[in-house]
């Protein structure tokens, strides 16, 4: 984020503030937290509040946040923001990866109770699949740490859009 959408960012309402908050991570609470601590003095000090907010959250926060994202390998459908990132994040996906990828999420959702999160960006469909096959051993613990890594990693990269 440049230093003029920074000052845009520290001077916005609160509401307004976690409006484009919730753009970068869909759970309420991360909104209100990171709004909260404004303002901040550049990138670095926003993404470490993010960051430190991302895992601070309670489980069914995190869940809302999952809650916005795509499976992946599926088309985001809508014109929004948040659509049109994920549409660029999970640009790697190549078409005959989704199927497998299809049956992938499925068996994840089954096993975890959400969808599979992964920082996409720059990452091919068969790496995203192969690091699904590979969690699909943890246990709920250890996943839902990988989980809150994940989430925090596409969180910094989205702050840096708005």
């Amino acid at each position: 984020m440049c230093t003029h959408d920074m000052v845009n960012l520290n001077a916005l309402s609160p509401e307004e503030a976690e409006k484009e908050l919730l753009a970068c991570c869909a759970s309420r609470a991360f909104a209100r937290e990171v709004a909260a601590g404004r303002p901040y003095a550049g990138q670095a000090e926003l993404g470490a509040a993010a960051e430190a907010a991302v895992r601070a959250l309670a489980w069914p926060d995190v869940e809302e946040a999952l809650a916005a994202h795509p499976r992946i390998g599926e088309r985001a459908a809508g014109a929004g923001r948040e659509s049109e990132w994920s549409r660029q994040e999970q640009s790697g996906v190549e078409d005959h990866v989704r199927a497998e990828l299809a049956e992938g999420n499925r068996v994840y959702e089954q096993r975890f109770g959400h969808v599979y999160l992964i920082c996409a960006t720059g990452l091919s469909g068969e790496e995203m699949l192969a690091r699904l096959k590979e969690r699909l051993d943890h246990d709920e613990a250890t996943e839902r740490a990988v989980v809150r890594d994940e989430l925090a990693k596409i969180t910094k990269l989205r702050l840096a859009r708005i």
